[in-house]
């Protein structure tokens, strides 16, 4: 299967021009025969907690409409961060919706960033469930950014969801950018599984993004990357048989001791 990493910019507040790149990435994507494309975090508002604050709305009335509509009628999964207001809560949401227009899962970010100059807690809730979702023939785990620093996250999408594939939507900051490969690189090898990063560019609020977007195989081979400061589609192919052969090569999930894991 084919998929993609679309690393974009977000223009903060405006729904509208949000959706409108959206729909111009995912179109790319297909033309170049992905049948899944990755987005970054919080593609409808843009990443500043005050924007978030004032312009989250809530799952059926925001971005997951016009994201539905977007993949049926262009004929192609998609995988976005969102904004999600539930009553007094907001979550940083993704929603994953297949090439039908259906919505198959629905993940919201467990892990909020605290370090500077980011803190997600004075307007962000936190979710409290890891989401997996098939397509084709491949499990696919959510994250969104800095759940990417929690290798617990990974380990259990991959042992206890079976996740073969997981995809990460990003707005990793410039200030730790050299973190993102190593982290990406690291999640995929320990867990044998493909890793998607779909990062942003520009800056928000004054926070610059690192970009960087990422795909890298189940033995730490990078298949596509992007450059640090633009926009730009990413694509590769994934394999089955590829997971299937790393995971016989090194069996490391054989040898696990989760009684000591404790």
């Amino acid at each position: 299967m084919k998929i993609a990493a679309a690393q974009i910019s977000c223009a903060l507040s405006d729904f509208n021009a949000n959706l409108r790149k959206v729909r111009d990435f995912t179109a790319l994507a297909k033309k170049s025969g992905a049948e899944l494309v990755v987005f970054p975090e919080m593609i409808d508002t843009g990443y500043s907690m005050s924007v978030i604050a004032k312009h989250a709305k809530k799952w059926s009335e925001g971005a997951v409409p016009e994201l539905q509509r977007i993949a049926k009628e262009i004929s192609i999964a998609l995988v976005a961060g969102i904004s999600d207001r539930a009553g007094d809560s907001i979550f940083n949401a993704q929603v994953f919706v297949n090439a039908r227009g259906e919505i198959v899962a629905k993940y919201r970010k467990t892990h909020l960033v605290t370090a500077a100059p980011l803190d997600e807690r004075i307007c962000l809730s936190p979710g409290n469930e890891f989401v997996t979702s098939k397509i084709d023939n491949f499990n696919v785990g959510l994250s969104i950014c800095y759940d990417l620093r929690f290798p617990e996250m990974a380990r259990t999408l991959v042992v206890k969801h079976s996740a073969q594939l997981i995809v990460n939507s990003s707005a990793w900051p410039v200030v730790r950018a050299e973190h993102l490969r190593i982290l990406a690189l690291a999640r995929a090898v320990e867990n044998q599984c493909y890793l998607v990063i779909a990062n942003r560019v520009g800056t928000d609020d004054g926070v610059t993004f690192c970009g960087s977007s990422v795909i890298v195989d189940p033995s730490g081979a990078i298949l596509a990357a992007a450059p640090p400061d633009r926009e730009e589609l990413i694509q590769a192919e994934i394999s089955e048989q590829i997971i299937a052969d790393v995971r016989h090569r090194v069996t490391v999930f054989a040898h696990r001791r989760p009684e000591l894991y404790q």
